[in-house]
């Protein structure tokens, strides 16, 4: 009997293995396709919005700024917009305020670092890209799908994707000219009580810094 399970749990264990050898290669080929589409959209979207990159800076410099109040990384996440951006994650809306004018003061003085974050989706973005695109040369010289591919192009674009995300967030992404941005208030991101949605209600509390940009006339 025990054989006989032993036997059952290395056949299942095999199957499973030749399962991912065939269709593995197969899935992350059809996903390095939608990749090497759809990321440079997302980044072309942000890049033609001088607003959202604004945004997009400030964000970051408020999430690095509440970090230093912490003295360590938070697990805070970020969403810039046309008229603000969003901290989810952290509750304390008064801290993110002053983080948030903290922000705004030093990238007018200068400080334009701040417009980096480690996490951004800009950079998780860029290694997945960097990832298909290191993916579908391997597949084109070779002409061969292999877990070996994978990962190859992983590791790579692991190596490359931090320098890479870092280059796009600091010239494509955000935008350190900030001279004409005001903070004009705080509100909730999520008005979990008007909506009786499981998943909306379990996201992490948010919080939507307004802002507005003084206009050039005739601009």
């Amino acid at each position: 009997m025990i054989f006989m399970v032993i036997y059952l749990i290395f056949a299942a264990i095999v199957f499973f293995f030749i399962i991912a050898l065939v269709f593995i290669p197969y899935g992350f080929t059809m996903y390095s396709l939608i990749t090497v589409f759809t990321v440079p959209q997302q980044i072309l979207n942000i890049v033609k919005n001088k607003d959202i990159r604004k945004n997009h800076a400030l964000e970051h410099a408020t999430s690095n700024i509440l970090e230093k109040y912490a003295g360590r990384a938070l697990p805070i996440s970020g969403l810039a917009q046309r008229d603000g951006f969003i901290i989810s994650g952290f509750v304390d809306p008064n801290l993110i305020l002053e983080a948030a004018q903290e922000g705004l003061r030093q990238l007018n003085a200068g400080k334009c670092d701040l417009v980096i974050h480690g996490r951004c989706g800009t950079s998780i973005a860029i290694a997945n890209f960097t990832a298909a695109i290191i993916f579908l040369l391997i597949l084109i010289l070779t002409g061969h799908f292999s877990i070996l591919s994978i990962i190859i192009s992983l590791f790579l674009a692991n190596m490359l994707g931090r320098s890479l995300g870092t280059i796009v967030q600091k010239y494509f992404t955000t935008s350190c000219e900030v001279e004409n941005m005001h903070i004009i208030g705080i509100e909730p991101a999520f008005r979990k009580e008007n909506t009786n949605s499981f998943l909306f209600n379990h996201m992490p509390d948010g919080y939507l810094v307004r802002t507005i940009q003084d206009k050039l006339i005739g601009g």
